[in-house]
């Protein structure tokens, strides 16, 4: 499979939140609960504060 890439500008939250879902992505199962829950609570931190 070709995957493209695209290069963005992004905050360090926004990088940190896209590399919490490739974290979990690459350890589901195992790190399951801790690392979902990790990844969402950035995602909801970041909802909540306005730019």
């Amino acid at each position: 499979m070709n995957k493209r890439k695209i290069k963005i500008e992004v905050t360090p939250e926004e990088f940190e939140l896209l590399e919490a879902v490739r974290n979990y992505n690459k350890s589901y199962p195992d790190g399951y609960p801790q690392l979902l829950w990790f990844a969402q609570e950035l995602f909801d931190n970041m909802l909540r504060q306005p730019y």
